[in-house]
């Protein structure tokens, strides 16, 4: 059994600090945002001096008594609240009961570049959270060692793009608001070559990887969901490159498409000498 609740007013100075979060030019003030459900918390609370506060329920502070402990260990504050109170910080529809505060985990764009890295997703002119925060979880599954936002795309701490992340967002290194134009400059001169993904693109994905080039350090440069990327953005990359399309489908989304790419790039990675087809002689 856990204590009962000591916060019960959504009008509590703590409840409306964190319920403020949810404001992008609060988050900016504080460097601080949420972090919503069990995942995520646990992710936080595992990532050193990164979270500062936790809000559970009663009935999650049960349910989750071994990522409550983790939070305490970290040093968080844990307060206890009614339901009703919980709800009011959460952003979700249907809250799980555990919400934390965070501090800011973006990392320096020098500090990327000093990392020497071989898999980088850059999202360019990103603008809906949810893919964001999709293509962060999906470049972490693909062993990239960083993503870079631009100036350009959402804001990393968007309460849909910290969600979509799944906890990914504590994973890798994460740049934010760098120019698209000193993204790929400084990319560039690390040894990293520039791939940018879409569908206009001269050259197929299967292309790429026939060639057997695919292997070396590479970036990705993802667009906007609507309208791809600008012929401006385009023209700094190594190569245009667009996912064949085999089937009747129209085009695929942002998320899945970047997927696609960042697991090819993985794969190649991982094999000798580069990826090449069985067929290509």
């Amino acid at each position: 059994m856990v204590d009962a609740p000591e916060l019960i007013s959504p009008k509590s100075p703590r409840v409306s600090a964190a319920r403020r979060l949810a404001k992008r030019n609060f988050r900016g003030k504080e460097r601080l945002f949420l972090a919503e459900g069990p995942q995520a918390v646990r992710e936080a609370a595992a990532h050193e001096e990164t979270l500062v506060e936790l809000f559970a329920t009663v009935d999650a502070a049960e349910r989750y008594a071994d990522i409550v402990g983790e939070a305490r260990a970290a040093g968080a504050r844990v307060h206890l609240a009614d339901e009703d109170v919980v709800a009011d910080i959460s952003t979700t529809v249907t809250p799980q009961g555990l919400v934390g505060v965070c501090r800011f985990v973006d990392t320096p764009f020098d500090e990327v570049l000093a990392a020497r890295p071989r898999l980088v997703a850059v999202l360019a002119h990103v603008r809906d959270p949810g893919n964001a925060g999709t293509v962060l979880r999906c470049a972490d599954a693909a062993g990239a060692e960083a993503v870079v936002l631009t100036d350009a795309s959402v804001d990393l701490y968007n309460p849909k793009s910290v969600r979509a992340s799944v906890g990914s967002l504590f994973h890798l290194p994460v740049a934010v608001g760098v120019p698209v134009e000193k993204a790929v400059q400084g990319l560039k001169d690390a040894g990293v070559r520039i791939l940018a993904a879409d569908g206009a693109g001269a050259d197929d994905l299967d292309t790429e990887l026939d060639k057997g080039t695919m292997g070396t350090p590479t970036a990705w440069v993802f667009g906007n969901e609507a309208w791809g990327l600008p012929e401006e953005t385009r023209a700094l990359a190594d190569a245009v490159v667009r996912v064949p399309i085999h089937g009747r489908a129209e085009s695929l989304n942002l998320a899945t498409a970047a997927a696609v790419c960042l697991y090819a790039s993985a794969r190649a990675q991982r094999a000798a000498g580069g990826c090449r087809s069985v067929t290509s002689s």
